[in-house]
């Protein structure tokens, strides 16, 4: 299974001869985990994107923009989900008793959050672990809700957007390389 969930671009053909459409739910569901919780930065969402581009270039059933809204829906829910979990448990897990995080390290991250947060849930997309923990850390921060949402949103547009872009026009231009042969 854990093979599976870290090569999962490499098998997308496979599961889509065996699942037809259902591959919109399974990315949608590997989406949403890798953003929703901080346990599952292991995820592939990067390259899985690239590749899910690629295949919607070669696939007659599996169509971009379809794939690329349901995606940042996935993703966008995904942080909410994260942001919450973080606003509900970080608390506790960073109180003044903790025995890994400082009370001074724990402001430090409430004043970075109120001053930067918008460009670390934007930027935060581009970098795998960071992906996972940045709307964790800015809800138990208890950075503003209306911000964290604007910028989840357009920094979700703008990552499935992009990589779905990239790997949708390598697939094409792989393609053509192919039909020149």
């Amino acid at each position: 299974m854990m093979d599976f969930l870290l090569h999962i671009e490499q098998m997308l053909p496979t599961l889509l001869e065996n699942y037809g459409l259902w591959i919109y739910a399974i990315l949608f569901l590997i989406i949403f985990a890798e953003t929703g919780s901080v346990f599952m930065f292991f995820l592939p969402g990067d390259s899985l994107l690239i590749a899910v581009g690629a295949l919607c270039s070669t696939a007659d059933n599996v169509h971009l923009h379809y794939m690329g809204i349901l995606l940042i829906i996935a993703s966008t829910l995904g942080y909410i989900v994260n942001y919450q979990t973080g606003k509900a448990l970080g608390i506790k897990y960073f109180n003044n008793r903790s025995k890994w995080f400082k009370p001074e390290y724990i402001e430090k991250t409430y004043c970075y959050f109120a001053k930067h947060g918008g460009k670390t849930i934007l930027v935060a997309r581009f970098i795998p672990f960071v992906r996972s923990f940045a709307p964790f850390a800015a809800g138990s921060s208890h950075m503003k809700y209306s911000s964290f949402m604007l910028y989840n949103i357009v920094g979700g547009w703008i990552w499935i957007s992009l990589l779905l872009g990239v790997g949708f026009g390598l697939g094409n231009l792989i393609a053509v390389v192919f039909k020149a042969f």
